[in-house]
């Protein structure tokens, strides 16, 4: 386990992210707002693990920006900024809802605080079900509802999602936290009148490589090629390819390799009956005698 490289790529991901946290981002398009932080997180010396996610509303998470996306963030918005950062594959992932509506301002403390509460109790041999106790009191507490159906992960190296999830509210099965293995815990929050679940939604615009079998058509090859020597098995955007394709070329690219189950595709997902979604996330390594929080 390579815990130098999980505390650096946090290192860069905890100051992007606060930087991102003090930002006015009242006026600027989801298009300006990932590609800034997108470069800050390379500026650092950092790669990035997925595209920035901003995620409006009641979208609570999946949404990066469309080339060129001319959605602006207005002062009633609700945006959860999700970043990752890797280094040699290994990975940071954090994340801070930024909000500008007084009204609102419980559900990021209710994220935050449940986040800090579930931390604190984490150490070597902690179970699972412990933390996402924790977290959907915290979240109740406050007047909140936790998000049941999504839930923080294992990290491995080059994976996101690595099969162990953290979850967001009390549930019977459980693990044990292992000070070999790096995990994100990231509590979501929603309002009292939402359902606590969220569904999927039509938008797809974040993609990963799921096999590296072959295609019958040349071009198609020559995008997977690209995709796995500058991402690996990690998620990626459309974004990233309009530098090798025009826009049009890279869409019918990706939708034909979709097809042929090559590349996978995330959906947008969305609180179940529409009511705005809070997010808080850091990223940690569970110790015999507490834990490393990497995205301090």
């Amino acid at each position: 386990m390579q815990i130098q490289d999980y505390v650096s790529a946090g290192k860069i991901a905890s100051e992007v992210r606060e930087n991102a946290r003090k930002k006015y981002h009242v006026g600027s398009t989801l298009f300006e707002i990932c590609e800034s932080i997108e470069r800050e997180i390379r500026q650092k010396g950092g790669n990035c693990a997925f595209p920035v996610n901003t995620s409006l509303n009641d979208i609570a998470a999946h949404y990066t920006a469309e080339p060129n996306d001319a959605t602006v963030v207005k002062d009633s918005d609700l945006l959860k900024i999700d970043l990752g950062v890797q280094i040699n594959g290994f990975i940071a992932d954090t994340a801070v809802t930024v909000c500008y509506d007084p009204s609102y301002d419980y559900l990021v403390q209710a994220a935050e605080s449940a986040l800090k509460d579930a931390i604190s109790i984490i150490h070597a041999g902690t179970k699972s079900s412990d933390v996402g106790k924790r977290i959907e009191t915290t979240v109740k507490d406050m007047g909140g509802v936790p998000i049941a159906n999504l839930s923080g992960h294992s990290l491995e190296q080059y994976t996101i999602h690595a099969g162990k999830s953290v979850p967001n509210i009390w549930s019977a099965g459980s693990f044990s936290f292992q000070s070999t293995e790096a995990y994100a815990c990231e509590p979501f929050v929603t309002t009292r009148d939402g359902l606590g679940f969220v569904r999927e939604g039509k938008v797809r615009n974040i993609f990963s490589l799921a096999t590296r079998k072959r295609s019958k058509d040349d071009e198609a090859n020559k995008m997977v090629d690209f995709i796995w020597k500058n991402f690996n098995m990690l998620p990626f955007a459309l974004r990233w390819m309009v530098s090798e394709w025009d826009e049009k070329t890279a869409r019918l690219l990706l939708a034909k390799l979709v097809q042929e189950k090559i590349v996978r595709s995330y959906p947008i997902l969305v609180e179940a009956n529409n009511q705005r979604v809070a997010q808080a996330e850091h990223t940690f390594i569970p110790q015999d005698n507490g834990v490393i929080v990497t995205t301090i």
